[in-house]
């Protein structure tokens, strides 16, 4: 099986290319499965249930979320209601929404997806070494395909959770920072791992935000309101292969370019 990881869909940027290229993008590369991490889609913060629809329709499979998944009210019942969308898992159980689904592939495959949020400079209720191991085993217990959002800061985290579900997981795929990371491989045990997937949206920016408006606040040190930009478009992730029983095979770090 091959599952594309789409990651961090930025604002409109974000959401239109994903919507225009994402079709054609399962058809050329031979794509199985697509999850997207949109926690910034909805004008660089947060998610609305219009624009989940969206994503949906264009093809993406599930949606994972951030540290941004409440920053517009209007999806909290959303929330709740659509399985395929998910809030970090170890936010507190009375949140809106809920941390892990399992969805199927075209050909029936059932893949179970898992968003965790890490706990150095993000606000985590438990930290995520704590569930992690607990909610890979039951999900394994419901699919044989287990990939794992780990939405968080510092790259320590992220590596130290790769080893810790290295053989146990499919996949661990980083998402937050915005800036694709140069490590993509294959875990003892067989478990695809990236540090940082990237983003996908406007790279003529500082990570996302007009760079402008980025400079000025680094430099007077006044608040400004951030807006998105718009110029070099990009999908950024990774695409992993892995086998029945849930060992990645294969993993590459992925980039395509807005070349209208």
């Amino acid at each position: 099986m091959r599952i594309l990881f789409i990651a961090d869909a930025f604002a409109a940027a974000g959401r239109r290319i994903i919507e225009e290229r994402l079709p054609g993008l399962r058809r050329d590369r031979k794509v199985d499965f697509v999850i997207a991490n949109a926690e910034n889609v909805a004008d660089g913060v947060g998610i609305t249930s219009r624009i989940a629809r969206k994503l949906f329709e264009a093809g993406v499979d599930v949606i994972t979320l951030g540290n941004h998944a409440y920053r517009q009210r209007e999806v909290y019942p959303y929330l709740d209601q659509e399985q395929r969308i998910l809030r970090p898992a170890n936010y507190p159980e009375t949140a809106p929404g809920h941390g892990t689904c399992v969805a199927e592939a075209a050909d029936g495959t059932r893949v179970a997806v898992i968003n965790l949020i890490g706990s150095l400079f993000l606000d985590a209720a438990v930290t995520p070494f704590a569930v992690a191991e607990r909610l890979v085993d039951d999900a394994k217990a419901k699919a044989a395909i287990v990939v794992v959002d780990f939405h968080a800061e510092a790259t320590s985290e992220k590596v130290a959770m790769g080893r810790l579900l290295a053989g146990k997981a499919t996949a661990v795929l980083g998402t937050h920072t915005h800036i694709q990371t140069n490590d993509a491989s294959i875990l003892p045990g067989g478990t695809a791992y990236i540090t940082d997937a990237g983003m996908t949206g406007p790279h003529d920016s500082v990570i996302g935000v007009r760079t402008d408006l980025v400079l000025r606040r680094f430099m007077t040190q006044l608040p400004i309101r951030f807006e998105p930009a718009e110029g070099d478009v990009r999908i950024e992730g990774a695409i992993f292969e892995c086998d029945a029983q849930g060992r990645a095979t294969a993993i590459e770090s992925f980039r395509l370019l807005d070349d209208r």
